[in-house]
């Protein structure tokens, strides 16, 4: 094996590390994160959560990365360390699925099937459709995500194919089999094996030059199956890296992981090895293939899942007392302490799924402190008015956490149903934050009013209560408008937003009529200015919100042209829709006459 060989060799590695990357790249972001959503919710029953493990391992090709998910899962508190051990031994038989196919490779024959069948020959077929579909897409879409994934698995055939080409002299080799002959020790075997896969950070790919170097014919079973074992070992380098500085329980899950993978691994190779010394295994001396290394592999992680699964709780306890509990010892959350890990940035498409949960929470939230506030303003009570206050720091919290994690994943590559979302989240945060604030000020002004003693006018109070119950129904509707991402009901938002405005500046001006009467108090003047300005405002924020949805899903960016670009049928409507809510929120006459009593639907 000359230099010329080596550098293929590298190049060979370099292409298959590159495709293996670009289709798992693809592949996550054609799921868009809900794989890792399921992941996430359907983990109560350990069974489930092991076939789940497998199957999300399957799609992403990579059994690192959804450790590093249950890490981020664990150190968020979005689950329980138990349900990580199930998901952790299906990651371990999910990536064997990676060595199958590569196991095609060393297909052989000259039947027209066969021939098909072998990497070289369909390769070049799948990576023309893949570029085709990449060159054809414009900007971010499924299309071009599929053509990656294309792309992606022509070059780690590619790869695949130049690293055998480069290695098939080594069956002639003397100093490459005296230096097997050194690796066919179990120990030195296993130490190869951890080492490589922990350089690289994927036992996927290791198990793949491992398969490029059995198709020279020259590496027998007794020097791969031990490496196949390292191999197991040296993938939780990359969960462990992982859980650095992360909450205990985190750390507790990487440690899972390599109890895991350690005591199966010693398990087998004790087990294997003590038959061997007994009764010769004699396919050791064989050549190993492809497809052997495929087979090992499966059989041994599924093995060790069968074999440790009745024993999880075990290996949560041996984790727990690795990590132990410290006296005074604060649990650690998330960076954001709301339930989104840096670690998911890594993986866009389920981080902007975090985040449409996240935000919608945020909604909820805000949604429920300004109709508490508003309860507290007609009835006082202390324990809502507290309520509102610590829901408005729960608010402030979600924005600045948010905010500052949106900037961070707008930089990544991520789809174009993503950066809608992206903009519609950061364009909203603020005005659910600013509600909250107007909910925690109406709280405020009913506080000075219990306080001092004071009350607002019959006529007032009426007034008032037709307002907050205009309030309430915008700040609903807003809310599920939002949270269901229902463009087509965000269009009645900005209706009632305008009879909001009609109504505070009629009872500005009533409050005014009132107060010349010497009906009012300059005090209370002062207190109802404020609280009919906090609600007025809170429209205009609901307004804000609903219309950047309907422009931003629509491609106008265009939020204060909106309306005025309507065409006349749809002018029509919003009159219509106006003149109607104006009926339903009608206030009395002051002289207490019944002006057209508030409506209910």
């Amino acid at each position: 094996m000359d230099i010329f060989n080596c550098l293929n060799m590298i190049g060979g590695l370099a292409l298959f590390l590159y495709g293996m990357n670009t289709m798992g790249g693809g592949l996550s972001k054609m799921a868009g994160g809900r794989l890792e959503l399921i992941l996430e919710k359907l983990t109560s029953r350990r069974i489930f959560a092991v076939l789940l493990g497998a199957a999300v391992t399957a799609v992403i090709q990579s059994s690192s990365a959804t450790t590093v998910m249950v890490v981020g899962f664990v150190n968020s508190g979005l689950m329980q360390l138990s349900q990580a051990v199930g998901i952790i031994m299906g990651a371990n038989i999910g990536t064997t699925i990676t060595s199958w196919i590569l196991s095609l490779s060393g297909i052989g024959g000259d039947n027209l099937f066969v021939t098909l069948l072998k990497p070289s020959s369909f390769s070049p077929i799948v990576a023309a459709i893949g570029i085709i579909l990449v060159m054809a897409s414009r900007g971010a879409s499924r299309k071009k995500d599929a053509g990656n994934i294309l792309l992606g698995f022509a070059v780690l055939m590619f790869g695949m194919e130049t690293m055998s080409g480069a290695v098939s002299g080594l069956a002639n080799n003397q100093a490459f089999s005296e230096m097997m002959i050194a690796f066919s020790n179990p120990i030195l075997g296993m130490a190869v094996g951890a080492l490589l896969t922990a350089v690289i950070q994927s036992s996927s790919a290791s198990v793949g030059i491992l398969q490029a170097l059995c198709l020279s014919g020259a590496v027998p079973y007794s020097v791969a199956l031990p490496i196949i074992m390292g191999q197991n070992i040296g993938t939780c380098v990359t969960s462990i890296i992982s859980a650095i500085g992360a909450s205990k329980n985190a750390r507790r899950a990487a440690m899972v992981h390599l109890y895991f993978n350690l005591i199966g691994t010693c398990l087998f190779m004790i087990v294997f090895y003590s038959v061997n010394h007994f009764t010769h295994v004699a396919f050791l001396d064989d050549a190993a293939t492809a497809a052997g290394i495929a087979l090992i592999h499966s059989l041994f992680n599924i093995g060790a899942t069968v074999v440790l699964f009745p024993f999880s709780k075990l290996l949560v306890r041996l984790a727990e007392i690795t990590i132990p509990e410290r006296k005074q010892e604060k649990r650690q959350a998330d960076v954001s302490g709301i339930g989104i890990d840096e670690r998911f940035l890594d993986r866009p498409s389920f981080a902007m799924e975090l985040c449409r949960g996240k935000v919608r929470e945020m909604a909820e939230v805000t949604n429920r402190a300004i109709l508490l506030s508003l309860d507290v303003l007609e009835n006082y009570d202390r324990d809502k008015a507290q309520e509102v206050t610590g829901l408005e720091k729960v608010v402030d919290r979600y924005e600045d956490v948010l905010g500052s994690y949106l900037v961070k994943l707008s930089g990544r590559n991520i789809s174009q149903s993503d950066s809608r979302s992206l903009s519609i989240i950061l364009h909203s945060i603020s005005d659910f934050e600013r509600i909250s604030d107007h909910a925690l000020s109406v709280v405020t002004s009913a506080e000075e009013i219990h306080a001092k003693g004071l009350a607002f006018s019959p006529h007032a109070k009426e007034e008032i209560a037709v307002l907050s119950r205009a309030v309430r129904d915008i700040c609903n509707l807003t809310t599920e408008v939002f949270c269901n991402e229902d463009t087509g009901e965000a269009l009645h938002v900005e209706p009632l937003e305008e009879v909001i405005d009609g109504l505070t500046k009629k009872i500005k001006e009533r409050h005014i009529k009132r107060l010349q009467k010497g009906k009012c108090t300059i005090e209370m003047g002062f207190i109802l200015e404020d609280v009919l300005t906090c609600l007025e405002r809170v429209s205009d924020h609901c307004s804000n919100i609903a219309v950047e949805m309907i422009t931003i899903y629509e491609n106008e960016y265009n939020t204060h042209g909106f309306f005025e670009n309507f065409t006349d049928t749809e002018r029509q409507a919003f009159r219509t829709e106006y003149e109607t809510l104006i009926k339903r929120y009608r206030l009395r006459k002051d002289d207490g006459k019944i002006k057209g009593e508030a409506k209910q639907e």
